[in-house]
């Protein structure tokens, strides 16, 4: 991986929510030929008009220690991105938690999602009525009190053999993703 790349890479793990949201559905639309919604209830649609949520998050490290002020300084520290981001293969060996939330299943036909490792981007895609059928997503529809019809679900130590094994669709690595935008 050159410097550039690297330096975007990184970049893109320090996006807070909606600019981070906003990279995985133009990585989306690029790679899957889509195009803009036209409605604020979805992100995406296909060249027929289907409707396409997009939701990734990042793959980090939790961390173990709670701040104190015996630890402030190395607990920050060791809190940097750098330093939590996790490859594919570590994240077999170290717990982590991408959270794959506000999901609204009837707004949208397929959901694209995934994690961003440190190494390549997994990308996953789901029919809207399966998330809910496959009882190893742990879709819970009660993310937060009195929001009617929005849900979230984790990929983590326990749930990611699942993703893989069902709704992989393809890898990317951050040479391509940025090859796509040069």
């Amino acid at each position: 991986m050159s410097d550039d790349v690297k330096e975007f890479r990184n970049g893109i793990f320090a996006l807070k929510t909606r600019r981070f949201g906003k990279v995985a559905e133009l990585m989306i639309k690029k790679l899957y030929e889509c195009q803009d919604s036209d409605s604020l209830a979805y992100d995406l649609k296909t060249s027929v008009g289907q409707k396409i949520e997009v939701k990734f998050s990042t793959a980090l490290k939790k961390c173990k220690e709670k701040i104190d002020e015996t630890n402030l300084i190395k607990t920050v520290v060791s809190s940097n991105l750098e330093n939590r981001m996790l490859t594919f293969e570590k994240a077999r060996e170290y717990s982590f938690d991408c959270n794959i939330q506000q999901v609204k299943t009837k707004e949208f036909k397929y959901l694209y999602y995934g994690c961003f490792f440190e190494d390549k981007i997994m990308i996953c895609k789901i029919e809207a009525s399966e998330i809910r059928k496959d009882p190893k997503i742990l879709y819970s529809d009660s993310q937060h009190r009195g929001n009617k019809g929005e849900g979230q679900f984790h990929i983590n130590n326990k749930t990611l053999q699942n993703h893989l094994d069902k709704y992989l669709i393809k890898w990317l690595t951050y040479d391509e993703l940025y090859d796509m935008f040069c």
